[in-house]
């Protein structure tokens, strides 16, 4: 059974949903961990995904992130039946082999430029829309500087965004975009992204390098954009996978 140190919970059944407050603890290398967890279910759960929130004063952000996706992953696998418990009962098992991995795939952003182009990979995805575009920006620069990733976030009459980094790190950053609230909905209220598409996902294109860092661009035109694709060596991807959604 899971050793629960605290547990409080807020319902707001007709707008919101259940928020769970739980305190677990779990076994680390040398010693015990607390982990504050914050699990919201949405209204139609367990059909869709709880919210994950992972938080401890023992670990790094980027452990707790990484808990946070092997939480989201294990869920995708128990959707339609309550999973809570289920959840919290897996953390406890396998907590030592999900803070492993997070270290070995921890590197430094000046690392960048060591790795091999095989390692980069490059993806593009649409946005339809940003509601609340000052939150949805900073939610999407947190996370890519948490798993490593670089790019740029193009907002103007399309919304893209660009990633580069390791294969792994841009399917947690989808994994994150999908199942986390990043926006909010026509009534003001908390909602996930339910209309992101992914356009590609490829290898760096050869005799690219990766961008240094992530940024936020603004474009008031459709040649504005084309050329900050040729600004950072993407005009075929340009050409490809953006000219044909004008």
């Amino acid at each position: 059974m899971p050793v629960i140190h605290g547990f409080s919970s807020h319902l707001n059944a007709e707008t919101e949903g259940l928020t769970f407050r739980i305190q677990l603890t779990v076994d680390g290398y040398t010693e015990k961990l607390l982990l504050k967890l914050i699990f919201h279910l949405p209204l139609d759960y367990p059909s869709s995904l709880p919210d994950v929130s992972v938080s401890s004063e023992q670990l790094t952000r980027k452990q707790c992130i990484d808990i946070k996706l092997g939480l989201l992953k294990k869920a995708t696998t128990l959707v339609s039946e309550p999973m809570v418990h289920e959840l919290l009962l897996w953390l406890q098992q396998n907590f030592t082999t999900v803070a492993e991995q997070s270290v070995r795939y921890q590197s430094p952003r000046g690392d960048c430029e060591q790795r091999s182009q095989g390692e980069t990979r490059t993806a593009l995805l649409q946005v339809d829309h940003m509601r609340a575009k000052t939150k949805y920006k900073k939610i999407i620069e947190k996370w890519t500087s948490q798993l490593g990733l670089t790019g740029r976030l193009f907002i103007g009459k399309l919304i893209l965004i660009l990633l580069q980094g390791e294969r792994k790190s841009i399917k947690d950053y989808l994994l994150l975009q999908k199942t986390s609230k990043v926006d909010v909905d026509s009534n003001g209220k908390k909602c996930k992204e339910k209309m992101m598409s992914v356009l590609c996902e490829m290898q760096l294109p050869c005799g690219c390098k990766q961008l240094p860092a992530f940024e936020v661009k603004d474009y008031s035109s459709l040649e504005e954009l084309k050329t900050e694709f040729e600004l950072v060596g993407l005009l075929e991807l340009y050409h490809k996978y953006v000219h044909m959604l004008v």
